[in-house]
């Protein structure tokens, strides 16, 4: 077993190395973990436009969905394949009406009060709907304009 022994020069220099070759890789570990958080934000940023541009755009047909509604409500035997379709279709979007039958609990969470009928009673309750409101993904997305009474 032939073992040389290094000199201090070569014992510096391979420290040197050494050294440089622990850098390269913590350069190295650090630029892979940067490289993966900015990879996971832009798919966060990716999604959270997609959920912008589907929010607006449920929003922007909500008009449309209250047009509709109202004619069913009109002609409920006439349009009963439409009255189907519409809510089959809310149901696959994930939209759904928020309830806001007369006597429904107020919860301005859910609903807009933009009247109150004065009276003695403490609990607060829908009395008319003005226009409904949506839930859309269990979010709101739109609240329902309503007329309050205390009962």
């Amino acid at each position: 077993m032939d073992l040389k022994k290094k000199s201090p020069k070569e014992s510096a220099e391979t420290a040197k190395l050494e050294a440089e070759k622990t850098e390269l890789l913590n350069d190295l570990q650090r630029t892979r973990a940067d490289f993966e958080n900015f990879r996971k934000q832009v798919e966060i940023q990716r999604e959270q436009a997609k959920k912008i541009a589907q929010d607006a755009t449920i929003l922007k047909m909500l008009p449309l969905i209250d047009d509709m509604s109202r004619a069913i409500a009109a002609n409920p035997e006439t349009l009963a394949p439409v009255a189907k379709t519409l809510e089959k279709t809310m149901d696959s979007l994930g939209l759904k009406k928020i309830e806001t039958k007369e006597g429904t609990d107020f919860n301005p969470d859910l609903h807009d009060a933009i009247s109150m009928e004065e009276s003695d009673g403490e609990k607060e309750v829908v009395a008319e709907e003005l226009r409904p409101g949506y839930l859309y993904n269990n979010e709101v997305l739109r609240t329902a304009m309503v007329r309050v009474k205390r009962i």
